[in-house]
């Protein structure tokens, strides 16, 4: 009993002293069989000088910094643990990116002041809402696997969708926590469950998005910036 007591002990310190990234990215592969890879990064600091750190990819202006895939592309996105630990092993401060779609979860997206006032109203109309990632600039809505052919009868529903949202769905990617990217840290505004994470239903998230912008006193939305 008392090599078995020790033997957990070793294994519980060795899971504390792993990076947060890797710690992180197993979570997401093993646990709950989200396709991750890394992300480019950020370049080192002082890299750029008076201009801060930029991305680390050939592009100088590259719109979403250290938030994309480069090398490896996004179709090399696993579940596979050894490959997780690998690629967070030589490089232990890369953002992880989960690979949208498929058997994956996807998500809504929204400026980050029109989704934390889309929150207060969307827990006011008691809808279920699942896992949210925040970053400064914008939060994303994660929600069950849909088509790009279910998404397109959606919104082909909807008499109006506001210009704010953003889909990632099939072939695209989210950057998830505790990441580091140009626009800032990448947290959880709702954890998921440590266990298997629940996920509502694209259309539920939809229609309540809509109706709480359009619901407006004044007629405005309240998903604008």
């Amino acid at each position: 009993m008392r090599e078995i007591l020790g033997r957990r002990r070793r294994l519980r310190l060795r899971r504390r002293g792993r990076p947060a990234q890797l710690d992180a990215a197993l979570t997401c592969a093993t646990a709950w069989r989200w396709p991750v890879l890394p992300g480019v990064g950020l370049e080192a600091a002082g890299g750029r000088g008076d201009r801060g750190r930029g991305c680390a990819c050939p592009d100088p202006e590259c719109a979403v910094p250290g938030a994309h895939p480069f090398d490896p592309g996004l179709l090399a996105a696993t579940t596979d643990e050894r490959m997780v630990r690998w690629w967070w092993t030589n490089r232990p401060t890369a953002p992880i990116l989960l690979a949208t779609g498929g058997r994956a979860p996807c998500a809504l997206s929204l400026p980050a002041v029109a989704a934390a006032r889309a929150l207060v109203e969307l827990d006011r109309m008691g809808v279920r809402l699942g896992p949210v990632v925040a970053t400064p600039t914008r939060w994303s809505l994660m929600v069950a696997p849909y088509s790009l052919e279910r998404l397109g009868e959606l919104l082909h529903a909807q008499d109006w969708v506001p210009s704010s949202l953003r889909f990632h769905g099939e072939g695209g990617y989210l950057v998830v926590p505790p990441s580091e990217v140009g626009a800032g840290q990448v947290r959880w505004e709702r954890a998921p469950a440590s266990d298997a994470p629940w996920l509502p239903d694209v259309g539920t998230v939809l229609d309540a998005l809509v109706e709480a912008s359009s619901g407006a006193p004044d007629g405005g939305s309240r998903l604008a910036y």
